[in-house]
């Protein structure tokens, strides 16, 4: 078993031909034993500012964070309160802002695929203009960096490096979220469940994740025993979605994760990113020994994988958004998996 949390040098992939194959080695470990791994050297160095940018949208007067309130956005885009997104049912408690790649509006026609109605422009605070362009920086610096490392996870699987660049090429759907998790009141504003956000599996390709000093996030091992992930300052922690799970018949593990909702008076603030196919991409096997002998993906009850990266993405949103869905989208509930 490798260490819990490996912290992986992104700077090593980039030297000698030793300190790249002992990269290699233990990103390959990383991802098969945990699917899950801490990322620093990677050159991106203003995750604070980020935060800090995250902290100052959620301070924002609430009548300007509701002008972009996602109930109103047939995208699934925009700002949710707390309880407004669902994990298995259970709503949790995180205020977020969601962001996807900005793209005009476009009419969802009868017959288009249920994944069409995810395409179009985001919501942005009028607000806090400055938002938008610190944002868009970040996705692109996020989206060449998580690039890198899928060939890298494919280099460590002896796979050829570019195999997946179809499936993201030239348009990947990415997917920002700014999350605050506010800690229950001092009058006892608690559901009793902890939950911040319920346990989970990401959907997609790979995440990468800033969070703040206050931790929260855990990942289940051995059995659904869930550990913390430590917090190292301007790290990504990097979490491997279900699509590279069905791609390497199971060798890689999207594993599943929560977090933990802070305690009184306490705000915790994280911005997850989440690298992903072209909407209408389906994932292809990987070559390779280690795939190759793998012995398939991980059957859930309720939850079945998609090889189409559309179809599976909105498994999750309907799940996540049902009040979404209701209002914008009635004929997908019937369509509602598991």
């Amino acid at each position: 078993m490798t260490e819990d949390f490996p912290v992986l040098d992104l700077r090593d992939a980039a030297g000698s031909a030793g300190s790249k194959a002992e990269f290699l080695h233990r990103l390959r470990a990383a991802i098969h034993e945990i699917g899950f791994f801490q990322l620093v050297g990677h050159g991106v160095e203003d995750s604070e500012d980020m935060l800090e940018l995250s902290r100052r949208f959620f301070a924002l007067p609430e009548g300007d964070r509701l002008a972009l309130n996602i109930l109103d956005s047939p995208l699934f885009r925009g700002y949710s309160e707390l309880g407004r997104e669902h994990t298995k049912g259970v709503p949790d408690q995180r205020r977020q802002l969601d962001i996807g790649p900005e793209q005009p509006a476009r009419s969802f026609e009868p017959g288009d695929p249920a994944y069409q109605c995810l395409v179009g422009p985001n919501k942005w605070p009028s607000a806090m203009p400055e938002l938008r362009p610190a944002i868009e920086s970040w996705i692109a610096r996020l989206t060449d960096l998580s690039h890198r490392l899928l060939r890298l996870m494919l280099e460590a699987l002896e796979a050829p490096a570019d195999f997946l660049d179809g499936v993201v090429d030239p348009d990947p759907q990415i997917h920002l979220k700014l999350l605050h998790y506010p800690g229950p009141t001092q009058t006892g504003e608690d559901d009793g469940s902890g939950q911040g956000t319920g346990a989970h599996n990401d959907l997609g390709l790979l995440t990468l994740l800033v969070q703040d000093s206050n931790g929260g996030l855990q990942v289940a091992v051995e059995d659904d025993r869930f550990i913390d992930v430590p917090v190292i300052p301007g790290a990504f922690v990097v979490n491997l979605g279900e699509l590279l799970e069905v791609a390497t018949r199971g060798y890689v593990r999207a594993t599943l994760h929560r977090v933990v909702r802070p305690g009184t008076g306490v705000n915790r603030y994280s911005i997850p990113f989440f690298y992903n196919p072209r909407l209408d991409a389906t994932m292809p096997p990987l070559p390779g020994p280690y795939v190759e002998s793998a012995g398939g993906v991980t059957d859930v009850a309720g939850n079945p994988l998609f090889a189409l990266y559309g179809d599976n993405v909105m498994k999750g949103v309907i799940r996540s958004f049902p009040e979404n869905v209701a209002r914008h989208h009635p004929h997908l509930a019937a369509a509602k998996t598991g």
